[in-house]
């Protein structure tokens, strides 16, 4: 991460290099890096390979000004806040599903990001709907935000009677919720990048993962809402809930979308693996 490559992210950003590295800048720039990078799983079904080394996730963020999924989204933005002088740690996490049980281990990547002014924050630019603003990592009641109510809690004992850390409330495994509902058990030990290809191998590859079945861009809007594109359906959420969706007809219109609201150019529309078929 030079100095040129430094100022072509903030420039895709729309964002000032900040003087420090401060909470308000780290804040300002999650934002801009939700409404302009949006989440995607498209490189899964375009045959387009996941590499979890830093240059090639910044040549596809940056370069490319494509999206990506958790591994690539929250591995570039820590590239970034690093170079900008922030002490950045990648976790691991386990996603919550039906019935309420963690995924896989490595299933979601966020960030513990500590600042110069307001101590340590959970940066997670890669989740999709998710908290807009980065979270206090010490603060165990509940955080509001445009995203809903959040709420970071020592986690109890897992399925197998285990309670990460060792038992010692310092090292313990952390639950983040959002409107009471659990939506990750993350780990306090951190992690290097490649130690997360494991799960971002899985999630590429297997039919037991969402990402393999389906096809999904999305981004926050710049009054809060939302949009997202899935398959061949596109949804605009309000700030308020409020959703208008529409189906687009013609593989030229789909391109459009991606082109005009989403800041990816592609030369052929997306097929779901093994469906035959776009969208």
């Amino acid at each position: 991460m030079d100095a040129t490559r430094i100022d072509d992210y903030l420039r895709r950003l729309g964002a000032e290099q900040p003087a420090w590295p401060t909470v308000d800048a780290l804040r300002e720039l999650h934002l801009r890096h939700l409404e302009t990078v949006p989440f995607e799983n498209l490189s899964l079904h375009l045959g387009e390979e996941i590499v979890l080394e830093e240059k090639r996730l910044l040549d596809k963020v940056v370069g490319a000004r494509r999206g990506g999924f958790c591994y690539e989204l929250n591995g570039a933005f820590g590239a970034l806040l690093a170079a900008l002088g922030y002490d950045v740690q990648l976790l691991a996490a386990r996603v919550y599903g039906d019935g309420g049980r963690p995924g896989i281990p490595y299933d979601h990547l966020a960030l513990r990001v500590r600042t110069v002014d307001g101590g340590d924050r959970l940066a997670d630019v890669g989740f999709g709907a998710h908290f807009h603003l980065p979270l206090a990592f010490g603060e165990r009641g509940g955080q509001e935000d445009p995203g809903g109510v959040f709420r970071i809690a020592e986690a109890g004992p897992d399925a197998a009677g285990v309670r990460g850390g060792h038992d010692r409330v310092r090292a313990a495994d952390l639950d983040v919720s959002r409107n009471g509902r659990p939506v990750y058990r993350l780990e306090v030990r951190p992690r290097a990048l490649a130690d997360f290809t494991a799960g971002a191998w899985w999630h590429s590859t297997s039919p037991a993962s969402h990402f393999t079945r389906s096809l999904v861009c999305s981004r926050i809007t710049d009054d809060g809402g939302r949009i997202t594109l899935a398959g061949r359906r596109l949804t605009v959420t309000a700030p308020d809930g409020t959703r208008r969706e529409r189906e687009a007809g013609t593989d030229e219109e789909v391109l459009a979308l991606y082109r005009e609201r989403f800041g990816i150019t592609l030369d052929e529309v997306p097929a779901v693996r093994g469906s035959g078929r776009s969208g």
